[in-house]
């Protein structure tokens, strides 16, 4: 039998509710959307070019900083004290002074330097200040501590945030990763692809740098992040360095070296460093200690 032709009324109906499922299914799909971008995520400064928006990760921006052009944490070492004044860690090249020179190394120098603590979601908490540079340097590593004018309790009470730990053992390849950048309030997800013998960028030589998988495409800007272990929440590493193209062991095209002097370069790679030689060196009060038994950090 052969269906019935349908009226104009019957066919106006159709046609409703058929835009009907259509404007519903738009919405739907625009709001699916707006909620898949990770929390803390704002418009780039103008100032640097980011990679594009990241993988969203587990791990938040809480504890993180923004200091200059850089990023870095909050953080502390396992027997670090709850009034003990905080530390904040970041890179060696992101000193207000500049980068140091190959084979300086700087330690317990005066600083009065502002940095923005974020709390969960990137949403800003409080402006801080350094006291102190306890410890910095760009040989063999690229790092720098800082010494706050604040305790962690001090810090905890106003502003509702705490540090991240510092692990007190190397990362292990494979783990999952997450970059936390306080600058750009992103967290760059990937795995630790493994450790570099040696990493030679411009006249900087670092040791037993840490080499991410391709999915951790940092930018400028993210210098100094933590390098969060996402199994464990510790912190296992410093963001460092990426290769970006142009002339292999230059400033932006670091390349590695083996044991046997052999050269490889990967571009596009980004490359972190070890963070765990603070916890045999930093003692009570945030103090560093270069002469105990358990320090491997570089020395003056």
């Amino acid at each position: 039998m052969a269906p019935t032709a349908p009226t104009a009324r019957t066919a106006r109906t159709a046609r409703t509710a058929h835009a009907r499922r259509l404007r519903g299914a738009l919405a739907a799909l625009l709001l699916g959307a707006t909620t898949a971008l990770p929390l803390g995520v704002t418009a780039a400064p103008a100032a640097a070019s980011p990679a594009a928006a990241p993988t969203a990760a587990a791990t938040d921006l809480a504890g993180t900083v923004a200091l200059g052009n850089c990023s870095g944490a909050l953080v502390r070492t396992p027997d670090a004290g709850p009034d003990d004044p905080a530390l904040v860690l970041t890179n060696g090249h992101c000193l207000e002074s500049g980068m140091p020179e190959p084979g300086r190394v700087i330690v317990d120098r005066p600083s009065s330097r502002s940095l923005t603590l974020l709390a969960a979601g990137g949403r800003e908490a409080a402006t801080l200040r350094t006291a102190r540079i306890v410890y910095a340097t760009m040989t063999g590593t690229d790092l720098a501590v800082y010494r706050l004018t604040t305790s962690y309790r001090e810090i905890e009470d106003r502003h509702g945030v705490r540090p991240l730990e510092i692990a007190a053992a190397r990362g292990t390849p494979g783990a999952r990763i997450d970059v936390v950048s306080g600058y750009w309030k992103r967290v760059y997800s990937c795995r630790l692809d493994g450790f570099v013998h040696e990493l030679h960028e411009d006249g900087w030589v670092m040791r037993d740098s840490l080499r991410y998988t391709s999915g951790c495409d940092t930018a400028p800007g993210t210098s100094g992040a933590p390098v969060v272990d996402r199994e464990t929440g510790r912190v296992i590493g410093v963001n460092s360095t990426a290769n970006r193209g142009g002339t292999p062991c230059a400033l932006h095209s670091p390349c590695e070296v083996d044991g046997n002097g052999d050269t490889t370069t990967r571009r596009g790679i980004a490359y972190g460093q070890q963070v765990h030689a603070l916890t045999g060196c930093v003692t009570a009060g945030g103090r560093l200690d270069l002469t105990l038994p358990a320090c491997t950090l570089p020395k003056p």
